[in-house]
């Protein structure tokens, strides 16, 4: 007989279940952190109408469509998709489902997500993404778009891995009413173009941003106040100062024939990113900084815009990010919608950490507890040791059948199991000091849950 030898399929990650223990521990501390914000939890099917996927105009993502193997004579094309973001699939949730919810909506999605991209490192086919967005009725006050990253700056924080200085984060805000205001004042044309080559300064650099503007046939005085704009930099301390000297250097918002209402989408972007990062001032320094250059590709996003890099690496990419839109639902409903939302790529984040080494990967098993099998005729002793622990919240593996006791521990070494429980002579063994002691399975208590006790006490 023949035997097919499968092989990794490309884009699709999966891991050892060492990996995967620690993936579940980071997703139980998101679940908990975004929880603690007041967010409820959706999840919405993996695949959307294609029709619904491409309501808001042109789907820039390559898109996986669903279609039979068999398809019967006459079937029509492929009417589904498999979902790219969690944004869309969000927009057309609360549409269909606006009389039964309660606003502000304000939900946290864990989901797979799917794009035909090409593999490469920190980009994936199929990965999960960790979103949080709140939507509301006709008017979302701007304080959310501060909650915002102050939650992302907890939730990554805690994640194990995360602590070690090498993997620093920081979170960048803008406001693209700044930019697209400033395209305008200066009286250029393309702004969507403008904006997709903006967004690309911290990949390939100021010279090859200044080249491709020059392409689009920008004059001087506009190539140096967008590169000049797009420039700025600054901690919540002291990006006011900076707007305002900008503004005072370049002459913006001063001219008689400017348009009002082109001046007014510059000076709202500039008091709500003020606004935004003065909310923020409490985190650490460096935690957040306004950087202008920030705009993010989506046309959907109206306002504030979040992106989230490694300080040591920012080549890498966002991992983290997001932004405010006005009216993403209403191409599923006749109601105005405004909402903000930041989203972690988790797969990405997780990869990246895995790669370096970050996780302690010793723990190749959830149990606390390894009850030990002497012999067959203590099964049943070691069975109901095991139920009185788990009763308690431990969990707890039993052996599989009657071995020799080194062997036995041997087997929890090699999973990580922390302790070992001899039914037969009413002991636990700590596998890491090796100690053992006597111990009574409705009273035993890790130690270190001995010394938070202590501690608290």
């Amino acid at each position: 007989m023949s035997v097919y030898k499968p092989k990794p399929v490309s884009g699709f990650p999966e891991w050892l279940p060492e990996e995967r223990l620690i993936e579940q521990q980071w997703f139980d501390h998101i679940r908990n952190v975004f929880e603690s914000y007041g967010f409820c939890s959706i999840e919405t099917p993996s695949v959307e109408e294609i029709d619904v996927i491409s309501a808001k105009g042109e789907v820039d993502k390559e898109i996986y469509v669903l279609e039979r193997l068999h398809k019967e004579e006459g079937e029509k094309d492929a009417r589904l998709a498999l979902h790219f973001d969690q944004t869309v699939p969000l927009a057309r949730y609360v549409a269909q489902h606006f009389n039964n919810l309660v606003f502000p909506f304000k939900r946290y999605q864990i989901q797979r997500v799917w794009r035909g991209e090409r593999p490469q490192a920190g980009r994936f086919r199929e990965f999960y993404q960790c979103d949080i967005d709140v939507i509301n009725v006709d008017a979302l006050p701007l304080h959310f778009d501060a909650e915002m990253p102050a939650i992302i700056w907890e939730t990554l924080a805690g994640l194990p891995g995360m602590e070690k200085p090498e993997n620093k984060i920081q979170l960048r805000i803008s406001n693209r009413k700044i930019l697209i205001g400033l395209c305008e004042e200066l009286r250029i044309e393309n702004v969507t173009e403008v904006i997709r080559i903006i967004d690309k300064l911290e990949k390939i650099g100021e010279q090859d941003v200044f080249a491709d503007l020059l392409e689009l046939g920008l004059s001087d005085i506009q190539l140096e106040k967008i590169i000049a704009l797009a420039s700025i930099k600054a901690t919540p301390k002291y990006i006011s100062g900076l707007l305002r000297d900008f503004i005072t250097r370049n002459d913006v918002i001063a001219r008689s024939d400017s348009n009002e209402a082109i001046q007014n989408l510059f000076k709202e972007g500039i008091e709500e990113l003020t606004t935004v990062m003065n909310q923020l001032s409490h985190l650490p320094e460096g935690a957040v900084v306004a950087d202008l250059s920030i705009v993010r590709g989506l046309d959907y996003y109206t306002g504030t815009v979040y992106e989230t890099v490694f300080t040591d690496d920012p080549g890498y990419g966002s991992i983290c990010s997001g932004g405010r839109y006005d009216d993403l639902a209403s191409s599923y409903i006749n109601k105005k919608l405004p909402g903000v939302g930041i989203s972690i790529g988790f797969s990405r984040l997780f990869d990246k950490l895995r790669t370096k080494g970050a996780f302690d990967t010793t723990r190749k098993s959830p149990a606390d507890i390894l009850m030990v099998l002497p012999d067959e005729e203590q099964r049943e002793t070691a069975s109901e040791t095991a139920r009185t622990l788990r009763e308690r919240g431990y969990n707890v593996e039993l052996f599989h059948r009657a071995q020799k006791i080194q062997k036995q521990f041997a087997y929890a070494e090699k999973k990580g199991i922390p302790y070992v429980w001899l039914p037969d002579t009413g002991e636990v063994k700590c596998m890491a000091s090796r100690n053992q002691s006597k111990a009574d399975p409705k009273t035993w208590t890790k130690p270190e849950e001995e010394s938070r006790d202590a501690a608290v006490a």
